[in-house]
Order: C-alpha cells, then sequence, then structure tokens
C-alpha cells in the first residue's frame, strides 16, 4: 500500500467536563477531507489515545470512518502495550474499514524492551493483522528509542509496511532508508499513483452499483504487472507501482531534510491546524523544487517546534481553534494554555492560517 504524503494525526475533540466531542470530530474530519492531506490518523498520540478509555476509542474509531472521503487512506492507531490488546483494536479497527494500523513501540517495561522483545512483538502483531502494520517511534513520550537496526531487521515482514518515525533525527531517517532498501514491493496506486485501498474500491464498486467486495490480495500486485499497465479493479483503474518499506517522519519542522534522506511523506500534528502549509512542502520537494521546499520548510519550522515540539496538544488544539477548526479542551492530566501562551501562538501562526 502506497503511504507518501502528508497525513493529519487528528486530536479528539472533548466537551468542557471531558467527554468526547463526537460532533466537532465529525466536523473536523470532514474539512480535513477537503484539504490536500494523504489520509488521516485517528488516535494517534496527538488524539490522546492513551488518555481514552476501549469503548471511547472504537467509538472515535467508527465516528472518523463514517466521516471521512473515501479517497483519504485511513490510519488507526491500535498500538498498546500487550500484542494481545494490540490485536483486538486492529480487527476492530479493520471491520470498520480501515487501510492500516499504526502500532506505537511498547515502552512500560523499558529494561525489558531489548532487540528480541521488539522483533517477537512486531512479527506476532503482523503475523496475525488484517491490516498492514506501521512501525510508530516516538521517544519524546515513550522514553524508548527503538533502534534503526532492529526497524531494518523488521522492514523484510511482508506485513510491515512502514514507520512513523518521530525523533526528528533525520541521520536515522537515512540509515533506515539505506538499510531496507533491498525491500521490494508492489502497490496499486491510481491513474495518477495515489493510493488505492480495499475501502476505496469498495466505495468506488458500491458507486458503480456493483456492490463488488475487494480483498487485500487484489492490491499486492503478487503478479507485478508493468507499471505502465492500466487495470479495472472494483470499477476503478488502477496500475503497479513499486514501493519498499516506507519511512514516514512525525516533526514537522524537519519534513523537507527528512524527504531529502528519503523520507516519503509525514504524519504530522502541525498539520492538525495547517496542512496545506506541511503539504506544500511536500509537494514542492515532489516537483524537485528544493529551494522553494526550503522556503516552506522555513515559514513553519518555529511554529513547529514551539507548538508541537514545547507545548505539546494544548498548543496543537489551540492552533486548530485559532485557524477554524475545534480544537477545544484537552484531557486531564493536560492543563490548557494561559493567556500569555495563547497570544504568542496566534503571533506564530499569523501567517500560516489554513
Amino acid at each position: 500500500m502506497l503511504l507518501s504524503g502528508i497525513f493529519s494525526p487528528i486530536t479528539t475533540p472533548f466537551y468542557p467536563d471531558g467527554n468526547v466531542y463526537f460532533k466537532k470530530l465529525e466536523s473536523n474530519v470532514e474539512r480535513y477531507s477537503k484539504t490536500p492531506v494523504a489520509g488521516i490518523v485517528a488516535l494517534g498520540s496527538t488524539g490522546e489515545a492513551i488518555l481514552l478509555s476501549d469503548e471511547e476509542r472504537r467509538q472515535v474509531f467508527k465516528t472518523v470512518r463514517d466521516a471521512a472521503s473515501a479517497n483519504k487512506v485511513l490510519i488507526a492507531g491500535t498500538g498498546v502495550e500487550s500484542a494481545v490488546e494490540t490485536l483486538r483494536l486492529t480487527e476492530y479497527a479493520a471491520e470498520l474499514g480501515y487501510d492500516v494500523a499504526l502500532v506505537r513501540t511498547p515502552h512500560y517495561y523499558k529494561k525489558q524492551m531489548q532487540p528480541t522483545n521488539m522483533l517477537a512483538f512486531y512479527r506476532t502483531v503482523a503475523d496475525r493483522s488484517p491490516l498492514p502494520v506501521m512501525i510508530y517511534n516516538f521517544p519524546q513520550a515513550t522514553g524508548y528509542d527503538i533502534p534503526a537496526e532492529v526497524v531494518i531487521e523488521l522492514a523484510d515482514h511482508s506485513n510491515l509496511i512502514g514507520i512513523k518515525e518521530s525523533s526528528g533525527d533525520v541521520e536515522k531517517v537515512r540509515k533506515m532508508v539505506e538499510g531496507a532498501r533491498h525491500v521490494k514491493r508492489a502497490a496499486s496506486v491510481t491513474e495518477t499513483f495515489e493510493a488505492v485501498t480495499p475501502r476505496m474500491l469498495k466505495a468506488e464498486s458500491a458507486g458503480n452499483g456493483s456492490g463488488e467486495l475487494v480483498s487485500v490480495a487484489s492490491l499486492s500486485g503478487a503478479s507485478k504487472p508493468s507499471s505502465s499497465a492500466v487495470s479495472v479493479i472494483g470499477g476503478l483503474k488502477t496500475r503497479q507501482k513499486e514501493v519498499g518499506f516506507q519511512v514516514l517522519v512525525g516533526a514537522a519542522q524537519r519534513l523537507e531534510p527528512s524527504l531529502q534522506s528519503g523520507a516519503v511523506g509525514g504524519i504530522l500534528a502541525f498539520a492538525d491546524p495547517a496542512p496545506t502549509a506541511c503539504y506544500e512542502i511536500y509537494a514542492a520537494w515532489k516537483e524537485g523544487d528544493a529551494e522553494l521546499a526550503r522556503l516552506k520548510q522555513d515559514r513553519i519550522a518555529k511554529a513547529a517546534q514551539r507548538l508541537v515540539g514545547e507545548l505539546s496538544i494544548p498548543g496543537v488544539k489551540y492552533a486548530m481553534d485559532f485557524n477554524g477548526y475545534y480544537g477545544g479542551p484537552v484531557r486531564l492530566p493536560l492543563l490548557p494554555l494561559t493567556a500569555d501562551l495563547k497570544i504568542e501562538i496566534e503571533h506564530l501562526m499569523a501567517d500560516i492560517r489554513n
């Protein structure tokens, strides 16, 4: 499955009393569906997933699925500390029609998180997952940084299709890309080389009145036709594109150098208040305009570092409010911003209106 582009790891809206505000979640997703992002991530770190109950997670997944446009890739954050619970949540996301499972590194028992533990965990999840799996590394939050060598070894697993690398370490991105370069897979894409998923094909089939169900196997490219050959799957014209183990990054302030180092896109919290500004960096890089990509990167670097890297979710949510999305309150133990910090964010975002 193709994962290139910019993805918004959306926030979870709350009422002032702390309950999930599902109507605002639905509204945000509908608006993101009209932006140039390639897809939407439900219940990543920015979604305060770790602060939700299991039932709330399931309801968030369902709300996002129902509100999202059919042409956006849907990624479900299903990682919890145990493989068993991770698989249960992944299976539920698959039943809803999600396209990819994003599984963060287990981290609570840090001294036990040796390479053998991580290899066993991810291979077990990938073996049994009904969805393609992405590794999620976020050492700033977990206190654990999965080594590049472990990621490279895991890249050979056919159901581990990529990683979200949120450390901000551009050299590590380069190392993973180089180390996994031997991995060659084919993915079905549209005629304009955008992602194709079973959910998209099912929606296309329903629109054509065929109601045809499409299996993941039909998208795997096992027959490896020529990339120029067009075939029709589920009523949609598709072709094959060669992809490898796909590295996406989580630090918007380092998106451009990460793309230059081999990343294929980003899952960026800064794309919650500013999806178009993030996409413009990717688009300029994709078009081969390195100077424009750097200019676009410089435009958001300070705001992204301050909002996401330092103020975290409260900062992201207030920037969303400022840019016309619903950010709203955070859930305890997170606290709202002071008036001074809100003014600072307004100054940082003044030229980044989306």
